[in-house]
């Protein structure tokens, strides 16, 4: 797995990320400006970099340009904007960047693009010295749009607790009683919890596998599991 460092000034971004990314395996370090994401680059060394264009103190392009001049930029950087174009992308594309990604941006997409980047060698540009002309045009970089939103999602009241999805052995049980005699959303909900808390632990805690058996697409099943305040932390999965 991989050390991935990222610079977001939105906190929600930041923490959604990093709890995504850590369940995938990786270390992930963050940062809120460019100052910090400075002082991150040098201590960690990281694998990748997740860099979001607007920020408060300098933005995204010009620490990448920054990067890019003084030869520090050996590692891959995906950049993020939720306003971004086709010129800032080949922009971003001229001083090193190996990705574009548009928010809002979905868990299937974020997952696509580091992996693609971890795969790809680290960028060599030469140093570039913000006074010479614009260097030339080169074809644009793919955009990913979807409509999906990193915006955290408070989860739901738990229902009270009057089911668990695994027996005394630890192994899941497969038959479950419910209590009737409640509102039918309440119902509902416990059902749905015990039903995804089911097929965590059957799957080692595997999103993909869960995925793959309850038909759900994996970015609308991690949202469904926070709002039901599905523990996560219990089934953590060994692999991908």
């Amino acid at each position: 797995m991989a050390t991935i460092l990222v610079v977001d000034d939105e906190m929600g971004i930041r923490a959604l990320l990093q709890e995504i990314l850590s369940d995938e395996g990786h270390t992930v370090e963050l940062a809120e400006n460019a100052s910090h994401a400075r002082a991150a680059r040098d201590r960690l060394r990281p694998d990748l970099v997740l860099l979001d264009i607007w920020m408060p103190d300098v933005d995204g392009i010009t620490l990448l340009k920054e990067w890019s001049a003084s030869g520090q930029l050996n590692m891959p950087v995906i950049m993020m904007s939720g306003h971004g174009t086709i010129d800032t992308a080949v922009e971003a594309t001229k001083f090193g960047a190996q990705a574009f990604l548009e928010k809002p941006i979905t868990l299937q997409k974020l997952l696509r693009a580091v992996e693609q980047g971890l795969a790809k060698p680290a960028p060599r540009p030469p140093a570039v010295p913000a006074s010479l002309p614009p260097l030339p045009q080169v074809p644009p970089p793919r955009i990913d749009r979807d409509y999906g939103s990193f915006e955290p999602i408070s989860p739901s009241p738990t229902p009270a607790p009057l089911i668990d999805a695994m027996n005394v052995g630890g192994q899941p049980r497969a038959e479950q009683s419910f209590g009737l005699d409640r509102p039918l959303r309440e119902a509902r909900d416990a059902f749905e919890k015990a039903y995804f808390e089911f097929h965590l632990a059957r799957e080692n805690g595997s999103m993909t596998r869960v995925a793959e058996r309850t038909g759900l697409e994996r970015t609308h099943l991690y949202r469904k599991l926070k709002q039901l305040g599905v523990d996560l932390s219990r089934n953590k999965r060994n692999g991908i």
